[in-house]
């Protein structure tokens, strides 16, 4: 299982080992792994390699330093691109300037255009790590928009510049950050690579643990989402079951005009497993699905909202009608999922929203960053810009498991516990797909699942259909949500076999 720390837990950890290792030795193990890393990338034999190095004002650069000493050991063409701090540096910093000096490293005085003209064949991001406070600017945004610009590929060391660990957003409003091909991150791994912005700008993330001893690692509420989270609940089917044994599933939405939402959450249930699925609609009830007549449509106003558990808000609406639906489906003793125009309503209707908070039954909300926004009261500009804090407060708050949707989903428990999922590509961002991902984790919840599992799984899995599909070909440009939906049904059945041997 992989762990997040937050920055002011890598302090702490920092703090705790200090006092056993010699000083300077994180920074220098930093370097050695860097440098490691940056090997590994370089296309061909190390003499012909230029790599540029951008070493920062900070601890961050002289991690930096480290790494330019090594790798001009190991014979590479190394040019330094310095960047002295204001005042005193630390001693160990120092140090590691000394080291580079006195390596075959070039200290260079580059400008933009210099640093655009070379055919670098790697480039070392160590302006900055987990301590900026504020945007880039000046010459260092400029070197920072030149890298961006660049065709090879850039090794981050512990952080891209630019980016915050703990939120993973681009620090400053108009800020910028270095768009890393891999990032190398040291003694944990941290949050903000892995949502928001981080996606984008660390692109593949390694983990050195700089050799500390795993005690000084403590427990954290914050993870990575994996299998192992939800792998006990992949069970073979027994031949003695039959379609009871699955659960029943009611998706309430369709009002006038927006029935594609529902039956879109109502097949991904049908294909992940759910044994009978209902659709549930406001108004217009059609006889059935055409494309799919497993599918049983009724009038919500005549449907027995606790025989089944409840997918609520696809194509719902907010009518007056819709609103009773959703009070008739919080005051159910079911497990009901929120989406859509489920949670518009909620954040719309105070009496609502408390009515949701004291739900006993299992509860998932699954809103994207503008309906999280709504329910908290805030902008999505401020959602997005801690997405784990805000799921954190909207779970707290709702008592209830929140999916906060996008890139880097956050998953968050009442009590304060977060993963972060790390499947799925642009390829989800097209209508629909939402639906499927609420239809998909209904079923689950259906069969049985617990809450939170349930919602892991139904993240992971839905993320890594889109990754499949564009693997194949089949995106991210043009893939419908419809198409998710065959290719979550083979990834679960091929889940359940490998858990079975």
């Amino acid at each position: 299982m992989n762990p997040l720390y937050s920055v002011a837990e890598i302090r702490a950890i920092e703090q705790r080992a200090a006092p056993l290792l010699p000083p300077g030795a994180l920074m220098q193990r930093a370097g050695q792994a860097g440098a490691n890393a940056a090997l590994d990338l370089l296309p061909f034999s190390t003499s012909k390699a230029r790599v540029l190095i951008l070493a920062g004002p900070g601890n961050n650069g002289g991690d930096a330093l480290e790494t330019a000493a090594h790798l001009a050991h190991a014979g590479a063409q190394v040019s330094v691109l310095h960047f002295a701090p204001a005042g005193a540096a630390a001693p160990e910093r120092e140090a590691a300037l000394q080291r580079a000096r006195l390596s075959d490293a070039r200290f260079v005085d580059l400008d933009g255009a210099a640093i655009g003209a070379t055919p670098w064949s790697l480039v070392v991001d160590g302006l900055f790590g987990i301590g900026l406070q504020r945007p880039l600017d000046g010459a260092l945004r400029s070197v920072v928009e030149t890298i961006n610009r660049l065709d090879c590929q850039v090794l981050a060391l512990d952080l891209p510049s630019g980016l915050d660990a703990d939120t993973g957003a681009i620090v400053g409003p108009d800020g910028v950050a270095v768009r890393a091909s891999h990032t190398i991150t040291f003694i944990g791994d941290k949050p903000g690579l892995h949502t928001c912005d981080g996606r984008d700008h660390a692109g593949l993330v390694d983990v050195s643990r700089l050799d500390l001893e795993p005690a000084l690692l403590p427990p954290t509420r914050t993870h990575m989402n994996a299998v192992e989270f939800f792998a006990r609940h992949l069970h073979k089917r027994s031949h003695n079951s039959h379609k009871g044994s699955f659960g029943d599933l009611a998706v309430l939405g369709g009002a006038h005009g927006m029935s594609g939402a529902p039956i879109l959450a109502a097949r991904a249930a049908l294909h992940s497993g759910a044994g009978r699925v209902f659709v549930a609609f406001a108004e217009d009830a059609p006889a059935y699905d055409s494309a799919q007549p497993e599918l049983m449509c009724r009038l919500a106003a005549d449907f027995d909202l606790d025989s089944a558990t409840l997918v609520v808000g696809p194509g719902l609406g907010t009518a007056r009608l819709s609103q009773e639906l959703l009070a008739r489906a919080l005051a159910s003793g079911r497990a009901l999922l929120a989406d859509a125009d489920a949670l518009n309503m909620l954040a719309a209707d105070a009496a609502l929203l408390q009515q949701l908070a004291r739900r006993a039954a299992p509860t998932v909300l699954t809103p994207h960053p503008l309906e999280a926004a709504r329910l908290l009261g805030v902008t999505a500009a401020e959602v997005q810009a801690d997405r784990i804090g805000a799921a954190r407060r909207l779970a707290e708050r709702c008592r209830a498991i929140v999916v906060l949707k996008g890139s880097g989903t956050v998953i968050a428990q009442p009590d304060g516990a977060v993963v972060i999922n790390g499947t799925g590509n642009p390829a989800l961002a097209t209508a629909g797909t939402g639906d499927v991902l609420s239809g998909l984790c209904g079923s689950l919840l259906a069969q049985g699942w617990p809450a939170w599992e349930a919602a892991l799984a139904a993240v992971w899995l839905h993320g890594m259909a889109a990754d499949v599909l564009v693997t194949e070909g089949s995106g991210p440009i043009g893939l419908a949500a419809g198409e998710l939906i065959p290719a979550i049904r083979v990834a679960l059945n091929r889940m359940v076999q490998y858990q079975a041997h």
